[in-house]
């Protein structure tokens, strides 16, 4: 019984923890990963995925920003 308790908790934190844009922005690509160099246009942000990280899970936005998957690739 302890390690089912264990297995739903540790399920439980994985959820909590994936972030909207991370789950269902699709690939991520390198205009995404790297800051803008000095000069060039900032990254937009993609507006839902932001506003549903912040209303299903906030942390997640931490997540979202740190492996650039929050930020509109370029076309």
């Amino acid at each position: 019984m302890r390690k089912i308790k264990n297995v739903i908790a540790i399920a439980l934190v994985a959820i909590m923890l994936s972030s909207c844009a991370t789950v269902f922005g699709g690939k991520i690509t390198e205009s995404q990963k790297r800051k803008p160099l000095a000069g060039e246009q900032q990254r937009s942000v993609r507006a839902v995925a932001l506003i549903a990280d912040i209303l299903l899970f906030w942390p997640g936005t931490i997540v979202d920003f740190a492996t650039g998957a929050i930020y509109k690739p370029k076309k």
